[in-house]
């Protein structure tokens, strides 16, 4: 991995976004941010036209990376929470069923709820089991006649556990269902093909494992897939058809794009490439996630949650100190250790509920790109300071 200066802090919420950004991807953005970040596709001068082949190279790239076949159809958004919001309120903004899952963030489960207050969709929640896995044949029974969407978290940034996205999209295909993924803690990390997987939509973020700048994510859409609009704007092109554009990058994209975040997220794909790519980087993680499993095992009074093997998993753990209150531990973590880490209900109460951590949640600590042994093993020495009090 690269070599990056770092103060004292260990950081070990890679979970909610990767730090420090690899140098490389760093200054291949401020170049880009000096030489050519202007509009692009809106003008016919070198400069735009720089800025739109760089953009439609990344769409390339993204779209390569998902195992998608059209690059038109890797549309730019925010991050994987303006892009689920996009397939949600557009697909359900008529009511209509979904499937999801209870290990799901609030991307996903606060915009089925607005559908269901104000559109009148109904919802079927899935529940995981003690390992932290979703059973495929739950989420075929959930399945209706009037089924319009089901998502699911590839990774859930609670307990680290990837699902089994390759056993429920053809599922969802049998049944005609438009199958969405999200992709926040596995675009970059877990390998993901669209074709062999049978998914329909593929809904990432470029700040976590991607190694991009916050501020960009979006879609990658399978042909025959149509998400209606819920949004609309300027474009660049066709600007006096009076409606939004139907096609696609369009369809699904308003306004200026983020040139800065999407040079950054080009730069962040190279990057995985470098480093031999995603099986490789994730291997490299996961063998620092097994150190700090082992280490967070052995602590008494450290209770994992769903952590009983590290197979088909990202490199987080959640877990809890006796009695003590996560907010008071990773306050300890923070001042008397230097370790970075994240408490509380991580944005996904669901799981909490049924993990029996409602209401205070857990502590979590993740490895990225750039975690060290020594971060690991300094974390690990901090929480067993903490539990031998």
């Amino acid at each position: 991995m690269e070599s990056e200066s770092q103060s004292s802090l260990r950081y070990l919420d890679s979970a909610s976004t990767s730090f420090p950004k690899p140098s490389s991807v760093l200054e291949y953005a401020i170049t880009f941010c000096q030489t050519a970040c202007v509009s692009p596709g809106r003008s016919s001068f070198d400069l735009a036209i720089a800025a739109e082949n760089m953009q439609l190279e990344t769409r390339k790239k993204l779209t390569a990376l998902f195992g998608g076949t059209d690059p038109n159809r890797l549309v730019f958004g925010y991050n994987a929470t303006d892009a689920l919001n996009l397939v949600i309120f557009g697909i359900l903004k008529k009511g209509g069923h979904v499937v999801t899952t209870r290990l799901e963030h609030n991307s996903v489960l606060r915009p089925i709820e607005h559908c269901i207050e104000d559109y009148g969709a109904t919802a079927t929640y899935v529940s995981f089991d003690s390992d932290g896995y979703i059973d495929p044949a739950d989420i075929r029974k959930s399945l209706r006649a009037d089924t319009r969407l089901v998502v699911v978290c590839h990774g859930s940034n609670v307990l680290g556990t990837v699902q089994p996205i390759g056993e429920i999209g053809p599922i969802c295909r049998e049944a005609g269902v438009p199958f969405c993924i999200d992709a926040a803690q596995s675009a970059g990390l877990i390998p993901i093909d669209m074709k062999a997987m049978s998914i329909d939509i593929v809904a990432f973020t470029g700040h976590k494992s991607l190694l991009a700048t916050p501020g960009i994510g979006g879609l990658c859409v399978g042909a025959g897939v149509e998400i209606p609009h819920s949004r609309a704007g300027g474009t660049g092109v066709k600007s006096a058809q009076r409606l939004h554009l139907e096609e696609y990058p369009y369809r699904l994209e308003y306004g200026t794009p983020n040139m800065l975040g999407i040079a950054s997220l080009s730069k962040g794909v190279d990057v995985i490439h470098e480093h031999g790519g995603v099986e490789s980087v994730h291997k490299r993680e996961m063998e620092l996630a097994s150190v700090l499993y082992d280490g967070l095992s052995s602590i008494k009074g450290v209770k994992l949650y769903c952590a009983n093997h590290l197979e088909n998993r990202t490199p987080l753990f959640s877990f809890n100190i006796r009695d003590l209150d996560p907010s008071y531990v990773g306050a300890r973590l923070d001042v008397d250790f230097d370790i970075a880490c994240r408490t509380g209900l991580h944005c996904a109460p669901l799981a909490h509920e049924d993990m029996g951590t409602a209401p205070l949640g857990a502590v979590r600590l993740s490895i990225g790109f750039l975690t060290t042994i020594e971060d690991v093993n300094a974390a690990v020495a901090a929480v067993a300071a903490i539990a031998a009090e």
